[in-house]
């Protein structure tokens, strides 16, 4: 008998409230996630939760990410899901921001694999996201970048340039570029862009401020940069969002 057949063997074995879901709920600082073909959860351990805004498993059990997150964010994570299952292939340690609705100066590293069932065909996926803090290994660059993104969620509202950005996490311009667009894809002009219309997107639901208090609280200039920002990004204008969320 080979490794893999004596390994499955005792695997078997094991009962089930003693298996890696208990391991999982012991995680407070890593979420684990498992979803079927159709993007519904079939498994969250605590941290998972949390980031979903539900106390225990079975609050989000056969919902999905739309049910919890903006529909920006949602889309993004069932097209990740959708590319794993269909390559069959990991997608490991993606750098983005925290999941949550209100957004968060945080970042995590997640990593996802298609779920097999015992034919090997594929079901689902299973993920799993930790924080990456300030202090991450200097030889990734993330922990640069989570310091830069600390920063912008800080200080999105003021005039903040890339260079004062660079001096902060202690690198050149070019340097923060490059670990921006390596780590996570994009810009730090446009992350921090992004921030402003999600913080932007935050007041319009939870404030009574007005259109141009929001705009200039989240670092627009003036009322037309921030509508026609905004409007490029959400697809509808600052005021036919608050419309939308005042009726919701």
């Amino acid at each position: 008998m080979n490794y893999r057949s004596r390994q499955t063997a005792f695997l078997k074995k094991i009962a089930q409230k003693h298996g890696v879901a208990q391991l999982f709920d012991a995680l407070p600082d890593i979420s684990v996630f498992m979803k079927d073909r159709r993007g519904r959860f079939m498994f969250l351990n605590p941290r998972g939760c949390e980031y979903c805004g539900v106390r225990k498993t079975e609050e989000a059990f056969g919902k999905t990410d739309h049910d919890f997150f903006p529909k920006a964010k949602a889309d993004r994570y069932r097209a990740e899901d959708l590319r794993v299952m269909a390559d069959g292939l990991p997608m490991l340690n993606h750098v983005e921001s925290e999941p949550g609705r209100g957004g968060s100066p945080r970042l995590v590293m997640t990593s996802k694999m298609p779920l097999r069932d015992a034919q090997g065909k594929v079901i689902g996926v299973i993920g799993l996201s930790r924080e990456v803090t300030g202090t991450a290994p200097a030889s990734l660059g993330v922990g640069r970048v989570a310091r830069a993104v600390e920063l912008f969620y800080a200080r999105y509202g003021e005039k903040l340039s890339v260079a004062q950005v660079a001096r902060h996490v202690g690198v050149s311009v070019n340097q923060l570029e490059r670990l921006f667009r390596r780590t996570v894809g994009e810009s730090p002009q446009h992350y921090l862009l992004s921030v402003r219309i999600e913080q932007a997107c935050r007041l319009l639901r939870e404030s009574h401020a007005s259109l141009a208090e929001v705009g200039q609280t989240c670092g627009f200039y003036d009322q037309a940069h921030f509508s026609r920002t905004f409007s490029a990004a959400m697809g509808c204008s600052p005021r036919a969002y608050l419309r939308r969320h005042q009726t919701a």
